[in-house]
């Protein structure tokens, strides 16, 4: 995903990225783990806390869509597939709880050709 494609003059735009990622803005904001109000609101989109969830999220795509191939099938992944060591949690539900560099660390070793 390319970081200027869904980011309006420095701030990430959740209308963009659902475009982009082909869904909708109340998907995006269940992805981040925010109410909707978050994303379509301007007085709140803007907000550090609402910025880093989407940064968090578009940072580990942009690092794994090159693997896929796809930045739909890199949103496939982060949704959906467990990693392993974690349990049953997915890259998704490690960023909602505030584990993004968990995800980045499974990210490294994977690329250091460790497993687990």
């Amino acid at each position: 995903m390319d970081l200027q494609g869904v980011s309006d003059h420095g701030v990430f735009a959740p209308r963009l990225m659902a475009q982009s990622l082909r869904t909708t803005v109340d998907e995006i904001a269940q992805t981040v783990g925010l109410g909707r109000d978050a994303l379509t609101r301007a007085n709140r989109v803007g907000t550090p806390r609402t910025q880093k969830r989407l940064r968090e999220m578009v940072e580990i795509l942009n690092r794994v869509a090159p693997r896929f191939g796809s930045d739909l099938l890199a949103y496939a992944w982060y949704r959906s597939t467990p990693l392993a060591g974690f349990g049953e949690a997915t890259a998704m539900q490690l960023v909602r709880d505030g584990h993004a560099d968990r995800v980045h660390l499974y990210l490294d070793r994977m690329d250091a050709g460790l497993f687990a």
